[in-house]
Parts: C-alpha cells; sequence; structure tokens
C-alpha cells in the first residue's frame, strides 16, 4: 500500500513519521525548504513520551510541489492521500491529489476549518473521498517536529455512508501506527466540533503569543475562550448541527489539557510571518452566521485582529 502525507508541516510530520513505523509505502509531499530538509536529512520528531526518534531519508519518498508537474513514478500511484496543507491552499492540493491517487484510491482531508474535504471531491468524487479532524496536536521548530499531544484522527464519508474497503485498509494502517482513527457515520458533526475547539483555542492563543495551556491558568484568556465557543456553538446549532455546549467545553477542556506545552498552528504562522487559516476558522462561523441571521461579534473581533497581527510585519 502507497500512502502520500501531503503537506508535512506539524501534523503532517506526526503522521509520516508514525506511518515510518508501518509496512506500508510512503511519500511525502512538501514544497521548498521544508521538501529539501526531507530529501537530505530525513524527520526529527519528539514524541510526547520524551523520546526523539530520527526518521531516515530513505525511509519515504520525497515530492517537491514546488519543482513543476510530478513525475510519472508517482502519477496515479498513490492508494490513500492524506492532506494536511494548509486551507487556503486546498485548490492547488486538490490538484495534486487528483494526479497522484490510484484509481481506487481514497484521499481524506484533514485540515483546519470547514468544506475542504468538498473540494477535493469536486476533483475525485464523493466515493472516494472522506473529511478527517486531528485533536492529535505538535508544532515544529529548528530541531524537528514536537508531537505535544496525542489525540484521534476522526475519519468518516461525506454522505454517512459505510466505509468502503480502501477506507477499512487505511484505517487499519492508522491504527497500526498508533494514530488513534475513529470511525464516525456523522462527519459534518465531528467537523464542526473540531472547529469549534480550534475557534476557542487558536485565534485567543495566536493574539496573546501564548501556549495552549495557558487558556486554563489565566482567567481573562479562558473567559474569552468560552465566549468565542459559544458563541460559534450558537451558529452551528442554527445551522442544524447537535451540538451539546457541556460535552464541547469538556473536550475543549482534555485538548487543552493534552496539548499544554503546544504552540498551536496560527501562533507559529504568525510567529514565521505567514499567512493564518483565520478567515476557515472565525471567516467561516461569519459567513455562516451571516447567512442565517446569527450575529458573531467576538469572531469578527478575533478574525480582525489577527489579520491585524499578519500585516503588521509588511507595515513597518
Amino acid at each position: 500500500m502507497r500512502i502520500a502525507v501531503l503537506g508535512v508541516g506539524s501534523i503532517g510530520g506526526v503522521i509520516l513519521a508514525a506511518l515510518s513505523d508501518t509496512r506500508v509505502d510512503l511519500v511525502a509531499i512538501s514544497r521548498g525548504p521544508t521538501a529539501q530538509s526531507l530529501t537530505s536529512e530525513g524527520l526529527v520528531i519528539h514524541t510526547p513520551e520524551g523520546a526523539i526518534d530520527s526518521i531516515p531519508a530513505s525511509r519515504f519518498k520525497v515530492i517537491d510541489s514546488e519543482s513543476g508537474p510530478i513525475a510519472d513514478d508517482f502519477t496515479g500511484s498513490c492508494d490513500a492521500v492524506i492532506v494536511c496543507g494548509k486551507s487556503y491552499a486546498t485548490p492547488i492540493l486538490s490538484q495534486i491529489v487528483e494526479d497522484i491517487i490510484s484509481e481506487d484510491g481514497i484521499a481524506v482531508s484533514i485540515q483546519n476549518g470547514m468544506g475542504h474535504a468538498q473540494q477535493i471531491s469536486n476533483r475525485i468524487g464523493n466515493i472516494r473521498t472522506l473529511g478527517g479532524a486531528t485533536t492529535h496536536g505538535a508544532w515544529r521548530g529548528d530541531d524537528g517536529v514536537h508531537w505535544e499531544g496525542r489525540g484521534v484522527i476522526t475519519i468518516g464519508t461525506l454522505d454517512g455512508s459505510s466505509p468502503t474497503k480502501s477506507a477499512s485498509s487505511l484505517m487499519n494502517v492508522l491504527e497500526e501506527a498508533s494514530l488513534s482513527p475513529v470511525w464516525t457515520d456523522d462527519f459534518a458533526k465531528s467537523a464542526w466540533e473540531k472547529l469549534l475547539i480550534n475557534i476557542a483555542i487558536n485565534p485567543i492563543c495566536s493574539i496573546s503569543g501564548v501556549r495552549n495551556g495557558a487558556l486554563l491558568e489565566i482567567p481573562e484568556l479562558w473567559e474569552q475562550s468560552l465566549a468565542a465557543l459559544q458563541e460559534s456553538i450558537t451558529v452551528a446549532r442554527s445551522s442544524g448541527i447537535q451540538i451539546v455546549p457541556a460535552e464541547i467545553e469538556k473536550s475543549l477542556v482534555e485538548v487543552i489539557y493534552s496539548t499544554s506545552g503546544n504552540r498551536c498552528s496560527m501562533l507559529q504562522d504568525l510567529m514565521a510571518g505567514r499567512r493564518t487559516e483565520i478567515d476557515s476558522l472565525c471567516g467561516y462561523v461569519i459567513r455562516i452566521g451571516e447567512g442565517l441571521g446569527v450575529p458573531t461579534p467576538l469572531n469578527s473581533m478575533l478574525r480582525s485582529l489577527v489579520r491585524g497581527i499578519e500585516m503588521s510585519s509588511k507595515m513597518d
């Protein structure tokens, strides 16, 4: 079985490293310096238990997505593609998926935000597309990928149907890699739950410049986190998603505890001067809220503040 990890940032690095302990053929697709580093140095992963593992470059094949068309050796060759790239790059990522996926292959998006799996399905069809979300926590540093907290990877079909043979095979490999896959018959709800947790963590930590655990240590930040969560829950419930506030708040606390030392991806992007995924998080809730007539002042404020920080380095 050949599996491609498309986008080897923090979470993509965790998945690539975990899959390296299985017997599958691995393809790492990244761009620029990351692709060069994977080719020459391999991948270093700092596990939640404190061990440091070095995955040799020989364990996977590397494709630099900026180097031109996909080589014939990889075209149509991947039985599964796990999409971990940035949400705003989904149109380009979808094209890569279409180029490398095999005739009976499947693709699963575990990107932040909403609607990305649907974009991919426009290229390869609903039958071959899975939605996904993960609560594994990680960040990338100069010394490798830091896997801060173990979580689960929730996967489901876009129409609520049962897993295909290909999907079952992928679930088995993810289980073998100790990535704790969970199948859901209601992916829309799972996707919203992940979105809600991201909104309660990422913008607050990014604006404050703190690690996830600070939300439970600083009362003022926790108050803002809960307020953003409650506003977003109102939008989700208004759109027909059966979210139980007490359950999602409990999940939020569990995620913060398990990733307390983690710098969320949005904070990492701001620290590196990169574009964030704020439009796929708060921006999505704002758009849905506008369509339903539900006000979203907190999400609007958070989006504006994150955008301001994004622009600040370019205005000096």
